[in-house]
C-alpha cells in the first residue's frame, strides 16, 4: 500500500497547487530500452527548438516555481527547481544523459511540460509521504565524498517527508534524497507531477496521461493515479 498527501497548512498557503500522482507497483526498471531512449532524445531536441532564445525565467511554469521558492525563503537562482535545472542543462549542454528507465521517463515528461516530475522509490518510506513545512528536526541523507551525510532542512522549508521524519525531497522540488532515487532494482514508486501556475490543471492532466502511458508500455506494473489539489489532498491504494 502507498499513500501520498499534502498538508492542510501547506494547501492553505499554496491553494493553487495541482498535482498528478502515480502510485506504482510491480515495475520493471533497468537500463532505458531503445524505443524509450529514442523518444527521450527526440523530445530533448524538440524542446531545444521550441524554447529557442526564450529565457527560462519567462516560462510560466518555471516562473511560478521561482516565486514559490522565494515565498518560503529560498533563493530560486541559487536553488533551482528540478525542471529548471534540467532545461538549463539541456539548453547549455545540448543533451541530458540517460540514467535509467524510470528516471528517463520522468525527465522526458518534465522537459516536455516544464514541470517537476519526482520518482520516489518507496523502499524507505514509512507510512504516508507528505508535502509539508519542515520543523528543522527532520533528517535528509545526501551522498558525499566521505559517504552518506545527514543534514536537516531549514524550518519553514517545504519538504516531502514520511511519518518517521525522513526527508525524501528538500526545497519542495529542488533535490531528492539519495535513498529515494529510482534505482535499477526499483519495483515500487510514488511519482508526482506538480504545477503552481495559472491554468495548469490541463497541463498536469496531460503530463500525467503521457507519463502513465510511457510507464505502462516500458515498465509494466499496476497503477493508481489521481489529480490532487486543495479540495482533494491525498491518494492511497
Amino acid at each position: 500500500m502507498s499513500q501520498f498527501e499534502y498538508d492542510a497548512g501547506l494547501l492553505k498557503r499554496y491553494p493553487d497547487i495541482v498535482s498528478g500522482v502515480v502510485l506504482a507497483h510491480g515495475l520493471r526498471n533497468g537500463p532505458t530500452p531503445a524505443g524509450l531512449l529514442a523518444l527521450y532524445r527526440s523530445e530533448q531536441q524538440n524542446v531545444i527548438a521550441r524554447l529557442g532564445d526564450t529565457p527560462l525565467s519567462q516560462v510560466p511554469a518555471l516562473s511560478a516555481w521561482r516565486s514559490t521558492f522565494s515565498s518560503f525563503g529560498v533563493e530560486p537562482t541559487k536553488y533551482r527547481s528540478a525542471p529548471e535545472s534540467l532545461l538549463r542543462r539541456l539548453t547549455k549542454k545540448g543533451d541530458i544523459p540517460s540514467i535509467n528507465l524510470l528516471v528517463d521517463a520522468g525527465n522526458l515528461i518534465s522537459i516536455r511540460y516544464a514541470l517537476p516530475v519526482a520518482v520516489f522509490d518507496t523502499t524507505h518510506i514509512q507510512g504516508s509521504l507528505k508535502v509539508t513545512f519542515a520543523s528543522g528536526q527532520e533528517r535528509f541523507t545526501v551522498l558525499s565524498e566521505t559517504g552518506d551525510a545527514v543534514e536537516h532542512p531549514v524550518p519553514g522549508e517545504v519538504i516531502f517527508v514520511d511519518e518517521t521524519g525522513l526527508v525524501f525531497s528538500r526545497r519542495w522540488c529542488w533535490r531528492q534524497s539519495e535513498a529515494s532515487a529510482a534505482q535499477l532494482i526499483t519495483t515500487e514508486a510514488i511519482i508526482t507531477v506538480e504545477a503552481q501556475h495559472a491554468g495548469s490543471r490541463a497541463e498536469v492532466e496531460s503530463a500525467l496521461a503521457d507519463l502513465t502511458a510511457l510507464l505502462k508500455e516500458y515498465a509494466g506494473g499496476t497503477y493508481t493515479t489521481g489529480i490532487l489539489d486543495a479540495a482533494n489532498p491525498g491518494l492511497a491504494d
